[in-house]
């Protein structure tokens, strides 16, 4: 099940509100939130629900070992045996296989195995609250059902944010379910439905089209427009979905953090990753950065701890030789600023340094979307050395631009920037600041509409995210 179908959002999303609302209770209206949650997850994945409930339990009881003197060690390493080798089994396996019959020359059946929705992220949370308990003892909680609901809760569950126990442990004992939180999380949830349905359903057909071709076949404008649509659908179709999930915990309650600051007004790969993926970047940072040495120790230590996370932040995305490579240029890019090889901090590279790092990231994206490294060195390729292309795919692909699909175009630019965002300040220091919030109710409503009327007219509506 995902936010932007018409199961959740006309039948899971109101029953669960209307219960909570009439239930007044907490424990209660926990239990309601736990039985949402696992009916969501439930509804496409059966199998893995009970993947999902026997991982919180071991890591509930991985967390009371460590907290514990005698064993918090051994707890910590059983709870990364555990969340490692979920992620291994499940997702890297038939990768491994492939890797080890290329080497050897042998042909190893490979598997064919089906990947959970979400473990990279449940796994997460699991692992870093083993962690986070044996870091401080404090942060134990008794109870399993706690446990459960923190891990399985839905708005989160299946592509983010990656959230640490410790951030919603209040929450979970008592929360605040008002109507200015109602109103405030239902308007941040349409607005990211709009932008996952409205903007980015309409940029990721046509880098479908584009990317549904050899390279051999594009044209350099097609494959600019390949590139630059996917780069647009991955930001609104993630941000979106984070959108949705922040908004649906402000109705609920509980406050997640931020999980993207505007990404693409960047001026280095460096500030590009403290805007992109907060959540993955913390947590990448917590455990594996810090524990490594962090930049404690020199340049050169510093330099390989951040090739190894990214090089890490790669391969979690997915099992293909694409996203490592993909982890490794932002790693690599991250090694020349460090060094001031590309010299971010001088002040004169500033304007520069915005086109670098959009040149960047959309190359790098190239890789990401592209089925094997071939096919992304080559859309690369008709990206920068000029041909004409196959006349034929050229207009196939420009027959697919559409006036929505520029609208939707137009309006990713806007948004890509905080422009918003500061007329949103200014404005609430004004007279002019409660005709600006009935304004944005009816805009809400307008988007919500829309998005809806989008979604039964098309059967185009993929999650980009939920293959990791």
């Amino acid at each position: 099940m995902t936010f932007s179908s018409v199961t959740f959002l006309f039948m899971l999303l109101p029953a669960t509100f209307i219960l909570y609302a009439v239930i007044r209770n907490n424990s209660a209206r926990n239990v309601i939130l736990a039985a949402a949650s696992l009916i969501f997850y439930a509804f496409g994945e059966p199998v893995a629900v009970m993947i999902m409930i026997i991982s919180i339990i071991l890591n509930y009881l991985f967390g009371l070992g460590a907290a514990g003197k005698k064993w918090d060690k051994l707890s910590v390493l059983l709870a990364v045996i555990l969340n490692i080798g979920l992620l291994i089994a499940y997702k890297y396996t038939g990768f491994f296989v492939e890797i080890f019959n290329g080497i050897t020359g042998l042909s190893v059946p490979v598997p064919q195995i089906r990947l959970p929705i979400g473990i990279s992220f449940f796994t997460f949370q699991g692992l870093s609250y083993v962690i986070d308990v044996y870091r401080d003892k404090k942060n134990v909680q008794k109870s399993l059902f706690s446990v459960l609901l923190y891990i399985s809760f839905f708005p989160q569950l299946i592509a983010g944010p990656i959230v640490r126990y410790s951030d919603i442990a209040d929450r979970l004992r008592e929360r605040e379910f008002s109507l200015e939180r109602i109103t405030r999380g239902l308007c941040r949830f349409i607005f990211g439905l709009a932008k996952k349905v409205l903007i980015a359903n309409q940029m990721g057909f046509l880098a479908d089209q584009v990317f549904g071709f050899a390279p051999g076949q594009l044209s350099t404008g097609t494959a600019w427009i390949g590139a630059v649509t996917y780069t647009l659908q991955i930001f609104f179709d993630f941000s979106g979905y984070s959108d949705m999930a922040i908004g649906l915990g402000c109705v609920f309650g509980f406050d997640f953090r931020e999980n993207f600051d505007y990404p693409f007004i960047s001026s280095s790969i460096q500030e590009f990753w403290r805007r992109w993926h907060i959540s993955l970047s913390t947590w990448f940072k917590e455990y594996v950065y810090i524990p490594l040495g962090g930049n404690r120790k020199g340049k050169v230590r510093t330099t390989a701890n951040k090739l190894i996370v990214f090089f890490l932040t790669g391969l979690w995305h997915g099992a293909n030789f694409t996203f490592i490579v993909w982890g490794m240029l932002h790693g690599l890019c991250q090694m020349l600023e460090t060094y001031q090889i590309v010299p971010t901090k001088k002040k004169w590279f500033r304007p520069i340094g915005h086109i670098y790092t959009l040149v960047i990231v959309i190359v790098g994206f190239v890789i990401f979307r592209a089925d094997s490294l071939a096919q992304g060195f080559g859309v690369i390729g008709a990206m920068f050395w000029p041909t004409a292309g196959a006349a034929a795919a050229s207009s196939e692909i420009l027959s697919c631009v559409s006036p929505l699909s520029i609208l939707a175009f137009a309006f990713a630019i806007v948004l890509s920037t905080p422009v918003f965002r500061l007329l949103r300040q200014k404005v609430a220091e004004t007279k002019h600041a409660t005709a600006y919030n009935y304004a944005a109710y009816a805009g809400s409503m307008l988007l919500f509409t829309l998005s809806v009327l989008s979604l039964v007219s098309s059967k185009y509506n993929p999650f980009i995210y939920f293959r990791f």
